[in-house]
């Protein structure tokens, strides 16, 4: 049996992986690290504005974001990127898209796993997926559920910045340097052409959390230099051996 190293991103849009933990996604890859990513949708009907608004068809405005996903993810070195088509604006998984949620869960058995706020009352299908990714994780540890297969142990979720962090009640508890990787996750944004006025927007994210790195790991007393940064909140108790 394999003892790589794996990791599971949970999106609820073809987009949000990238400006939410393409620093992430790059980083882990470098080091080692399988990183895989799940899109439930293309976010054709509620993040495509700039496609509509230029005439475009439901299955072009799908290809479209498709293919800017898979150029993203090539940026970041993903290891997999899959597509579940699901629908958004409102996303709703039955039971059959949860339980291949599940077998992808149990298939990449990962680390830790990523995913949104717990709450976003601007984008419900954000929550929602997060929601979803507690759901399935917890499926997937059961020993009932489709019995024989290798069930899943106890990974971390990690729920990445929300676009409006004030209004969302997400309390950041972890911060990584993302500045090695910059380069990757800047070129990731810049597939997104649909939403071009977001590129400039997580650019600053990025350097704010980076300040933030730098303080919380010493600052002018011997803090990290980190120039970029991601922020998250952890879900779940995390067992160390040192702090």
């Amino acid at each position: 049996m394999s003892d790589k190293k794996t990791a599971l991103v949970i999106s609820a849009h073809a987009a949000d992986f990238v400006w939410r933990c393409g620093g992430a996604i790059a980083l882990h890859q470098k080091r080692g690290f399988d990183v895989t990513v799940a899109c439930l949708s293309y976010g054709e009907r509620g993040e495509s504005a700039r496609l509509w608004k230029e005439g475009k068809s439901l299955d072009e405005v799908k290809s479209i974001r498709k293919k800017e996903a898979e150029n993203a993810a090539k940026a970041l070195n993903v290891h997999d990127i899959q597509f579940f088509d699901i629908g958004d604006y409102p996303l709703v998984l039955e039971k059959e898209d949860k339980f291949k949620l599940v077998d992808l869960v149990r298939a990449v058995q990962p680390s830790f796993m990523l995913s949104h706020s717990h709450y976003d009352p601007y984008n419900t299908d954000h929550m929602y997926t997060t929601q979803v990714a507690m759901e399935v994780r917890m499926i997937a540890q059961a020993w009932g559920h489709n019995p024989g297969e290798k069930v899943l142990g106890a990974p971390q979720l990690y729920l990445f910045e929300p676009h409006q962090t004030e209004q969302m009640g997400w309390k950041p508890d972890t911060f990584l340097d993302i500045s090695e990787v910059w380069d990757q996750k800047r070129a990731a944004i810049e597939c997104m052409e649909g939403q071009h006025h977001l590129w400039d927007f997580y650019t600053n994210v990025a350097e704010n959390r980076g300040n933030h790195f730098r303080r919380n790991s010493g600052g002018q007393s011997g803090g990290r230099p980190a120039k970029y940064a991601e922020g998250f909140q952890s879900v779940y108790p995390r067992c160390v051996d040192e702090l």
